[in-house]
């Protein structure tokens, strides 16, 4: 997967983290989430039709979240480091150096579990800090000769299973994939608090 593709992963993958911990992914008899079930048929949407189509994609994402987790996880993992460590190293490739508030953004962390990715990276040999060029008072994060191997090693092998996945489709399916995947994942990184969300609290 190149580095915008998994950048929608990670910015998904957030997104639905958030969900669940905040137990919305819950199921019901009727198949709705216990918040739609609650309000009532007054208090329902006009369009039924649209309310339909949002259960139903939450499932399929929820699902393809979950999967797609676990397949990238047993692959990154055989490698000794974490996938928050992984996508910590994509970021900083495709970005160049980032100062540990920017990648907190980038990653939609907060700035403590940030800086413990970045702590595990740089005991590894795979990232390292130096004196920021335009701000004596902050860090810059770099990965080192080290850690642009291994993420080029896992990318490689990410990409060739993505190339083994796709192969089952046609060239203007892939085509249409892309394009609403990347469509859906710009939607929901402009509601993402970016440096990490938290679940809103509950009377």
């Amino acid at each position: 997967m190149t580095g915008v593709g998994l950048r929608i992963i990670v910015g998904t993958n957030n997104y639905l983290a958030l969900l669940e911990d905040c137990d919305l992914m819950g199921r019901t008899d009727s198949g709705l989430a216990p918040s739609l079930e609650r309000q009532g048929p007054s208090a329902r949407p006009a369009d039924e039709g649209l309310t339909v189509d949002a259960v139903q994609l939450r499932r399929a994402l929820v699902e393809l979240q979950r999967a797609y987790a676990s397949r990238s996880r047993e692959r990154i993992c055989c490698h000794d480091i974490s996938v928050t460590q992984f996508w910590a190293l994509e970021a900083l490739v495709r970005e160049g150096a980032l100062t540990l508030n920017e990648l907190a953004a980038e990653l939609y962390l907060e700035k403590s579990t940030a800086s413990r990715v970045v702590d595990a990276l740089e005991r590894k040999g795979y990232l390292q800090r130096a004196r920021h060029e335009a701000d004596a008072r902050a860090l810059s994060l770099r990965v080192t000769k080290a850690g642009e191997r291994l993420y080029a090693r896992i990318e490689a092998e990410l990409l060739e299973r993505e190339r083994r996945l796709l192969s089952e489709f046609a060239p203007e399916v892939r085509a249409s994939l892309v394009r609403l995947i990347g469509r859906l994942a710009e939607a929901v990184s402009a509601g993402l608090q970016r440096g990490g969300g938290r679940c809103c609290s509950v009377d």
